[in-house]
């Protein structure tokens, strides 16, 4: 089996594959203090609540944003999996060029989700993954990665605004009825939520008409059930978009091994 590991700013992402089957994932929150040992045990204690031994998990892959973490896991890898993993990473055969300035500056897991967004959907496309922040993510119909957009997330906002003022207080993050908040809480969750839901439609709106064609738009992360429903533009809602690009790059980089 195969263990895909999606390392980002807030969560990390275990995605176990069984040959082609995603058999399970969980999600625990990135703590970049952690050593070696204590993410072990929280791995391990997910893989065991699945009745699956660690001694079945052949190889890993993994994607991370955070770096000072890399070498935690390839140390967690090489300590109790007995594997040395895959880090998606300059030099690891995408399939995809890359036609951003400078490649090496584009995130691991929008590479990930270019790759699998152009295996499953095609071009053009559009992905926007609601995670700590969120990011837009453009692929030509020659199969391209042409780069894209990053705006403050959901949560970071909200924080930012408490942090920010003195008679604010945290909120939960849920959509109001309406747009004109009848509350201090309704109007901060109107103006977030509803906010983010206009930023989306015109950034995918402006993307759409550089690229001079219709690009299929598609939506992931953790926080996409928050406000997709609300956003009409995304046409597909495919959370699990990370994890299967890990598992294609995987593929393509370890074939026969």
């Amino acid at each position: 089996m195969l263990l895909a590991v999606d390392i980002g700013n807030t969560n990390i992402v275990f995605g176990l594959y069984d040959a082609d089957c995603l058999r399970t994932h969980w999600r625990i929150r990135t703590e970049r203090n952690r050593t070696v040992d204590e993410y072990w045990v929280l791995a391990n204690e997910f893989i065991l609540l699945n009745d699956i031994t660690t001694g079945t998990i052949d190889d890993i892959v993994i994607s991370c944003v955070v770096p000072p973490l890399i070498p935690v896991f390839e140390e967690l890898s090489r300590k109790y999996f007995k594997t040395e993993p895959l880090v998606v990473g300059p030099g690891i055969k995408t399939g995809i060029p890359i036609l951003y300035k400078n490649p090496a500056e584009v995130g691991a897991d929008r590479i990930v989700n270019a790759v699998a967004g152009l295996e499953k959907y095609g071009g053009p496309l559009i992905i926007v993954d609601f995670g700590t922040a969120i990011t837009f993510d453009v692929v030509s119909n020659k199969g391209e990665y042409l780069g894209g957009a990053i705006f403050p997330g959901l949560q970071i906002s909200m924080e930012a605004l408490y942090k920010s003022t003195a008679k604010l207080s945290p909120v939960d993050l849920v959509r109001p009825e309406k747009v004109i908040g009848k509350s201090t809480v309704e109007s901060i969750q109107a103006g977030t939520i509803y906010g983010f839901v206009g930023m989306i439609e015109n950034i995918v709106s402006r993307m759409q008409g550089e690229l001079g064609e219709k690009a299929k738009v598609i939506g992931t992360g953790g926080l996409i059930k928050a406000i997709a429903d609300q956003v009409p533009v995304v046409e597909v809602i495919d959370p699990f978009l990370t994890l299967e690009g890990l598992k294609i790059l995987y593929d393509r980089n370890r074939q026969g091994k």
